[in-house]
């Protein structure tokens, strides 16, 4: 399969993925908002500086991009053809690393929900999996 972008259009289009804030993550903070439960973003004293923080409750939720993380879905098998030992390397790297904080976090007490970006969907079943993982 041939590359659809130049170079350059790549390089620039990489460069505006932004780590936090992104609409899947402000989607699933607003429907944690709606369950009425209040919670922390991006704590940096706790490994991998999770998307969702609930202290009170000792849960978090991460909100990861099928591509970025290499989910098991269409999105996350699929790799760009230019620089592809770069772009694999990462993602490799990316996911070694969520497996590491995820140990790190259960290690230490933490309940942790992952939510797929391809999960993000169906907004009702993304609700309940919501209020069952935070009713526990």
């Amino acid at each position: 399969m041939s590359e659809r972008l130049t170079q350059t259009q790549r390089s620039r289009l990489m460069a505006a993925v932004r780590s936090r804030d992104t609409r899947p993550e402000i989607a699933v903070r607003r429907l944690v908002n709606a369950l009425g439960y209040r919670f922390r973003l991006h704590r940096r004293d706790l490994p991998g500086t999770p998307d969702v923080v609930l202290p009170r409750l000792r849960k978090i939720i991460n909100v990861n991009g099928c591509f970025w993380h290499m989910h098991t879905c269409r999105h996350g098998s699929t790799a760009p053809v230019n620089n592809a030992e770069f772009w694999n390397a990462k993602r490799t790297r990316n996911a070694a690393r969520d497996r590491r904080t995820m140990r790190q976090l259960r290690s230490a007490g933490w309940s942790v929900l992952v939510i797929w970006e391809c999960q993000m969907r169906d907004r009702e079943k993304l609700a309940r999996r919501l209020a069952t993982f935070l009713s526990k």
